[in-house]
């Protein structure tokens, strides 16, 4: 998880820490307290990734119930809605190293707990609910607080590199989870998991610097700018709608590989190839392009994104459909530029609150897409609900652009 770094971000263009230090990613590695929110977030991803698929194993060799066991995936997303709702506004109220530590000790504490022998399949799901609960506090506060320890560009490569990350180390940690619990078991594997949430907690406590949280009456009375203020909602829009349409065929691969044939197989070809492009994409730009370019690229990309899915209107074989699939992915990178304007829009003292709002719409417009994309696909063929998703998808995502162009340039204050 994260936290930050210098007393304020300078304006558009200012030079911060890792401005002085050279360009690009490199620069970004540069910024020692980077280097921890770094490690910090890639322990916290992999013991989320390992926590989720040991409860699962877990909850299946207790229960044998399919049902409970696909729950225990769900229950991982399903509480961000709330979590983003009641626990935002503490977002601005604490010092960030303060709260991302203790998000990271609570999950620690949750995790072992699951990993206690004769603990109830009940309790089991209401610990990872909980972590799950804190979920949009955390990714927020390490968001805003990247604000501080990166400025300008450097902010946006940070954020790319923490996306990249999660994309990449889903594949991975999935892959590594399988073979951890082949060798140990899942209750050895939580215990492990338990011990990574605190080594992650201990990388933030001793590697980054503590802030003076923003001012407590400036946060308190700019609580209803934020969703006031119509820059901000549709950038909020434009981040949240192209997903909606963007996780369908994720949701329907397996269907979908069942109707072409290929199986299991071909089921993780399908969920791999998305994060694929969207890894290659995301790395590309913030490697070989400035801000402006990346800026440029913001709505084009964002109103292409779903379009590659009508292509599954025809059916495609395995090979196009996985073409498709990762052009979809390499459109996913128009949130570089827009985080840039969305930190922008936003005052210091509400970013913390804005990023949380940000990361639980995110994480519950992909559940709604997911649910609605199944409940679709109980009526029609998945290939024809896929083509759907990438018409009525670059319909919508329009809108938003449009939107976002129609809103000027402001900053709440």
């Amino acid at each position: 998880m994260s936290s930050d770094a210098s007393d304020a971000p300078g304006p558009r263009g200012a030079a911060g820490p890792a401005a002085r230090t050279g360009t690009g990613y490199r620069a970004v590695f540069a910024v020692r307290e980077f280097r921890a929110v770094f490690a910090a977030h890639v322990l916290s991803l992999l013991g989320n990734v390992v926590a989720q698929l040991a409860l699962a194993v877990l909850v299946l060799r207790e229960t044998g119930s399919p049902l409970l066991t696909a729950l225990a995936f769900a229950i991982g997303l399903l509480p961000y809605a709330l979590g983003g709702t009641l626990l935002a506004p503490l977002a601005d109220r604490f010092p960030a190293r303060r709260t991302l530590v203790g998000c990271d000790l609570l999950c620690a504490v949750c995790v072992a707990a699951m990993a206690v022998p004769g603990v109830p399949t009940a309790a089991l799901l209401a610990l990872r609910a909980l972590t799950a609960l804190v979920a949009p506090l955390f990714t927020g506060v390490r968001a805003a607080s990247l604000g501080e320890v990166l400025h300008g560009d450097s902010f946006v490569l940070g954020r790319s590199l923490l996306r990249l990350v999660a994309q990449s180390g889903q594949i991975a940690g999935f892959a590594a989870g399988g073979l951890l619990l082949a060798a140990v078991g899942p209750r050895t594997a939580l215990a492990a998991t338990a011990a990574g949430f605190a080594a992650s907690a201990a990388v933030l406590r001793f590697g980054t610097r503590e802030r003076r949280p923003p001012a407590r009456e400036r946060t308190a009375g700019g609580a209803g700018a934020l969703p006031a203020d119509r820059r901000v909602r549709a950038l909020l829009g434009l981040c949240w709608v192209p997903p909606v349409f963007m996780v369908v065929p994720e949701a329907l691969a397996a269907p979908y590989a069942r109707q072409i044939g290929t199986g299991p197989a071909g089921t993780g070809l399908l969920l791999a190839a998305m994060p694929l492009g969207a890894v290659a994409g995301e790395a590309a730009a913030g490697a070989l392009l400035g801000p402006a370019a990346r800026e440029r690229l913001v709505l084009p990309a964002a109103v292409l994104l779903p379009l590659p899915l009508v292509a599954f209107a025809w059916r495609p074989a395995l090979v196009p459909a996985l073409a498709a699939l990762v052009l979809t992915g390499l459109c996913a990178v128009y949130a570089l530029g827009l985080d840039r304007w969305y930190l922008d829009a936003v005052p210091r003292e509400l970013r913390g609150r804005a990023m949380t709002v940000m990361s639980a719409g995110l994480m519950t417009t992909q559940g709604l897409g997911m649910a609605a994309g199944g409940a679709a696909a109980e009526w029609a063929p998945p290939h024809a609900v896929v083509a759907g998703a990438g018409l009525l998808g670059t319909v919508c995502a329009a809108a938003a652009a449009w939107f976002v162009r129609m809103c000027p340039v402001s900053r709440i204050e």
